[in-house]
């Protein structure tokens, strides 16, 4: 069983905890993901980790409440427990692989939208603590959505942008980016994390404006090792599972509107069952959903 230490709601439905899992917090890295689970009956649920630390060994995650089983980890409160916390899952994000005087040498810039906001933080903070630069874009619908900015504020230079222009700049996060090139900020890295319908156009301007663009696939995953092909998807032609794969991926190379797609099927016993029927050996199947 694993403790919440601590739970608060940042926003409507929007709920933020931190855990106790010393063996998860000692091994994480900016861009993993865990798999946590309510209670013993209850659905895997794939989280990216938003924060974690290892001296006091414990990890911080963000959800929507959105369905059953996100709703019923909303309802726990401080004292609670998890009956599951796996992880670290993935692999973590390529900024933690390269020599920290080469970050140094790039403009890098940081697009975040919705619960995607808190993937971002860990990768921005990572940069801050090894003294490298980055500009953060934050997208929310309306001020009142907009999380985690008080802590952003220490570790990047942010941008907020909402859609109906009641905080921040007003607009859509490719607005922002567009704004922020024209007034001279000529990035050289771009991290898109949030809906895939953003991460789509965030790709598609990105690609306007010759930005190498790294994306966040976090689909529909169930056992979050490779084994069900529930996170399926192609890079550059080449079948890929974003739990094992990724779930960082090069932007400009992903087949959004097949993940779209993909992703609106799965949803149905219909929709799985022409999955199975199309995907054929490389679909796995092991979810259990499509037997």
């Amino acid at each position: 069983m694993f403790k919440i230490l601590e739970a608060n709601e940042l926003t409507t439905n929007i709920i933020q905890m931190i855990v106790e899992a010393p063996r998860v917090a000692q091994a994480c890295l900016p861009g993993q993901f865990l798999i946590i689970r309510v209670d013993a009956e209850g659905e895997r649920i794939p989280l990216t980790i938003c924060d974690y630390d290892r001296e006091k060994g414990t990890v911080e995650i963000v959800v929507q409440a959105i369905g059953a089983e996100t709703f019923a980890l909303k309802n726990l409160k401080k004292g609670d427990c998890l009956a599951d916390v796996v992880g670290p899952l993935g692999k973590p994000s390529d900024l933690c692989e390269e020599p920290v005087e080469e970050l140094k040498k790039k403009k890098i810039v940081f697009i975040a939208g919705g619960v995607g906001t808190a993937p971002v933080y860990p990768q921005a903070k990572y940069l801050k603590e090894h003294g490298v630069d980055c500009d953060v874009i934050i997208g929310a619908k309306t001020k009142d959505l907009v999380i985690l900015e008080d802590r952003f504020k220490k570790v990047c230079n942010l941008h907020i942008t909402t859609d109906d222009g009641s905080y921040g700049r007003s607009g859509m996060v490719t607005k922002a980016l567009q704004d922020l090139w024209d007034e001279g900020n000529k990035y050289d890295h771009c991290v898109a994390i949030g809906p895939m319908i953003m991460m789509k156009f965030v790709c598609k301007l990105t690609q306007e404006l010759g930005i190498p663009t790294v994306v966040s696939m976090n689909p529909i995953m169930v056992d979050g090792t490779g084994m069900c092909g529930a996170c399926r998807l192609t890079v550059d032609g080449q079948v890929k599972f974003a739990c094992v794969d990724g779930p960082e991926f090069d932007g400009h190379k992903v087949d959004f509107d097949q993940a779209m797609n993909r992703m609106k099927l799965y949803k149905t016993e219909e929709g799985r069952l022409l999955l199975r029927e199309q995907e054929g050996k490389t679909h796995h199947g092991g979810c259990g959903n499509c037997n």
